[in-house]
């Protein structure tokens, strides 16, 4: 099979790729890498030296795409069924991307910073740094609640932008309640339902155990 996604089921960039695969139908051999074995990490080191999730390797083209924006972007310049994740139009095409960016920058990365302080070792804490990231959420979903088209982020195309929007969302819910935002979460509410996405959280479904926030 010539695409060859390098992903895990628990990553939240990882899903903004699959939902695209998914959406689009498009066939791949999903390679699940256990970054915790050392070997397992030196052969995906060997694909894509920073080992970051996900990497997409079209062996047919000889190309190696790192990155879920970029990934999404391959896709719909090379599979047609994918073509409409990113418009052809250039405004529409534009604001996709705009918006794809804004949820990764204000919504998605600080999410992760979260994670990444519940991980640290006793002593290493900061609860300052984890006050500021809830505060980028907070004014990334002021940003985006009124971009937000309905039913999808740019009206009736689902596009790279939901992509995007439903791992940030859902996972930044954890950190940063959705209910003072009815809108992004009814938003989220029609993500979950779409039948690309649900194959992805019934997939990550068995690893939700070891989500660092799930308890609270």
């Amino acid at each position: 099979m010539p695409l060859t996604l390098y992903y895990h089921p628990l990553s939240s960039f990882c899903w903004k790729a699959l939902i695209a695969l998914y959406e689009a139908d498009v066939a791949f051999e999903p390679r699940q890498v256990n970054l915790g074995d050392p070997a397992d990490r030196a052969a995906f080191e060997a694909v894509w030296p920073l080992a970051k999730f996900p990497v997409l390797r079209d062996s047919a083209a000889g190309k190696t795409i790192p990155e879920s924006s970029l990934i999404v972007d391959y896709l719909a310049r090379t599979r047609p069924s994918a073509a409409s994740l990113v418009p052809g139009d250039p405004d529409l095409r534009m604001q996709t991307r705009l918006v794809d960016r804004l949820i990764d920058s204000y919504i998605h990365v600080p999410f992760q910073q979260i994670v990444a302080e519940r991980m640290r070792p006793e002593g290493k804490h900061d609860p300052y740094g984890v006050e500021l990231a809830r505060g980028q959420i907070r004014s990334g979903y002021k940003l985006i609640a009124p971009m937000i088209a309905g039913p999808w982020a740019l009206g009736e195309a689902f596009t790279m932008a939901d992509c995007a929007a439903l791992p940030a969302l859902f996972y930044a819910d954890y950190a940063v309640s959705l209910a003072d935002w009815p809108g992004l979460a009814a938003y989220l509410g029609r993500l979950k339902s779409r039948p690309s996405v649900a194959r992805v959280l019934a997939e990550a479904e068995p690893f939700f155990q070891y989500f660092p926030l799930k308890d609270g």
